[in-house]
C-alpha cells in the first residue's frame, strides 16, 4: 500500500509518500510544493494543484490523507488558508484516490506518542520510523506524519473489524 500525506499551505505545502507492507514503512518519497507569493490567489491555487497532481501521476498512491487545520485569529489568513485546503483535498480525489483527514494532535500522537510535540520531536521520529529518510524541511516531515498517521489508523481500524459470522447473520445458534 502507497500512502500520501499532505500538509497544506498557501505559500507551502509539504507532501510525503510512504509504502506500508505489514507493519513496516518505507520512505518512498517526500518534498513541497510552493506558490508564488507575486502571484493572484487564483494562479497560486491553479500552481499547488498542479504541484501535487504532479506528486500524485509521480508516485501512483493508493490513498491520500490530508492534516486538518485550524483557524487563526487573522481571518483572511483562515480563508486563504482554507482555499489551499480545498485544493489539497481536491488534487488527490480528482485523481480517484480516497482522502482521510486527521487533527494535528492526532499527527502528533501517532508519531511521537504526545498531541502536544514540538515540530523538532516529530522530525526526530519520522528518522526513527523512516530510517534513512533525507527529510528537506518542516512542510515534508509534517506530510510525512500525516502518510504515518493514516497508516496507523489503516490498520488500527483493519484490527478492529471482525469477520462477519454465523450468529452476525442471524443463522446458527
Amino acid at each position: 500500500m502507497r500512502l500520501l500525506g499532505l500538509d497544506p499551505g498557501l505559500r507551502t505545502t509539504g507532501w510525503g509518500v510512504i509504502d506500508v507492507e505489514d507493519n513496516r514503512l518505507r520512505h518512498a518519497g517526500s518534498g513541497s510544493v510552493r506558490s508564488d507569493a507575486a502571484l493572484d490567489i487564483a494562479d497560486r491555487l491553479v500552481e499547488l494543484f498542479e504541484g501535487i497532481s504532479r506528486v500524485i501521476a509521480e508516485f501512483e498512491p493508493d490513498e491520500a490523507a490530508v492534516e486538518k487545520t485550524f483557524v487563526n485569529r487573522n481571518a483572511e489568513s483562515t480563508l486563504k488558508l482554507g482555499l489551499a485546503r480545498g485544493v489539497v483535498l481536491l488534487a488527490p480525489a480528482r485523481a480517484g484516490l480516497a482522502v482521510s483527514e486527521y487533527a494535528p494532535n492526532m499527527v502528533k500522537k501517532s508519531v511521537v506518542g504526545s498531541g502536544h510535540a514540538a515540530k523538532g520531536q516529530v522530525m526526530m521520529m519520522i528518522r526513527t520510523l523512516l530510517p534513512g529518510a533525507e527529510v528537506e524541511g518542516a512542510d515534508a516531515a509534517d506530510a510525512l506524519a500525516v502518510a504515518i498517521c493514516h497508516a496507523h489508523r489503516r490498520a488500527t481500524g483493519r484490527h478492529w473489524k471482525a469477520p462477519e459470522t454465523r450468529l452476525d447473520r442471524g443463522q446458527g445458534q
